[in-house]
């Protein structure tokens, strides 16, 4: 039976994070050369590509994980994961050495398994994915570990996120229900509320003193932050402590919600490239690949999964 169209759109560098952490490191190439980052990548498209039956898949790429022009608004931001300021390129990021030396690698089997890899300069894979969901014209599963995609979330639309963040074994699937189950706020709203609430992982200081039950109870009432901001300078709709606390965030609030929200209009389309069998040149390739890495089953059960749409 024919898999009805669904692209599926990889946060590759959450994977891959995730899968290096997941694999022990004692997995290597006949070289000695570290491999447990690639063969658990490798694992878990297989797996995605079985339970999801993607008839596409993207692997969105950080062609900068921190963009300057995120920095020049917000000075804080990923702060803490720069380990070396670069002039006039993307900063390097704190990403450890054996897992910094398989990324060559992990793009190579990507292509071998006919993955097509999309970045942008200056953007993050996060806008590599708003842009792909927002202009798809089929279903889209995002998958990430990264709950700032949630503002993508749009069930009229079938875009939904595969949730990773409580490992691969317990993986969640989160659409309109389970955002609003969650946080009382809508997909629509999550910007707002992850504005508000700030986030320490990426530097964002959020407004101090509003967490999660206020900033959802001051969507729920005011929409969104144009109508909270509104009803803070005009001393209604909130308790005055909550208006201070509103208006003094001013500076922050003039420019959160454009780091916050993801690009949804970069200069790219869905490749259009579907999952496929692989000839015998590209499987002999893969084969190849497997046995001078030691990718072993995992990239079998890779190419397995691609080839059976």
């Amino acid at each position: 039976m024919t898999r009805a169209d669904r692209l599926m759109l990889l946060d590759t560098a959450s994977l891959y994070f995730r899968a290096f952490y997941g694999v022990p490191d004692k997995v290597k190439a006949p070289d000695g050369s570290p491999v447990n980052a690639v063969r658990g990548l490798l694992d878990i498209i297989a797996k995605l590509v079985t339970l999801y039956e993607p008839t596409q898949v993207v692997a969105c790429w950080d062609d900068d994980w921190r963009p300057q022009w995120r920095v020049d608004l917000i000075p804080s931001y990923k702060t803490h994961r720069v380990v070396e300021v670069v002039a006039g390129a993307p900063d390097v990021e704190e990403v450890p050495d054996p897992l910094e030396a398989q990324i060559p690698l992990i793009r190579q089997t990507l292509t071998a398994l006919g993955i097509p890899i999309i970045g942008v300069a200056a953007h993050e894979a996060d806008d590599v994915i708003g842009t792909l969901a927002t202009g798809a014209t089929l279903p889209v599963d995002i998958v990430t570990g990264d709950r700032d995609l949630f503002q993508l979330v749009d069930d009229a639309r079938d875009i939904r996120v595969i949730y990773t963040a409580r490992g691969m074994s317990n993986l969640e699937i989160v659409t309109d229900a389970t955002v609003v189950g969650k946080y009382g706020v809508l997909p629509s709203q999550y910007a707002d509320f992850a504005t508000m609430r700030g986030d320490a992982s990426d530097g964002l200081p959020g407004v101090a003193g509003v967490g999660e039950k206020t900033a959802a109870t001051l969507l729920q009432a005011h929409g969104d932050l144009a109508g909270i901001r509104a009803a803070a300078a005009a001393g209604e709709g909130m308790s005055a402590g909550v208006g201070a606390k509103i208006l003094a965030a001013s500076a922050y609030l003039d420019v959160a919600p454009t780091v916050v929200e993801v690009a949804r209009n970069l200069s790219i389309e869905v490749p259009g490239v579907p999952l496929r069998m692989l000839d015998p040149a590209e499987a002999d390739a893969a084969a190849a690949l497997a046995e001078k890495w030691n990718l072993g089953g995992s990239m079998t059960r890779a190419v397995a999964a691609v080839s059976a749409v």
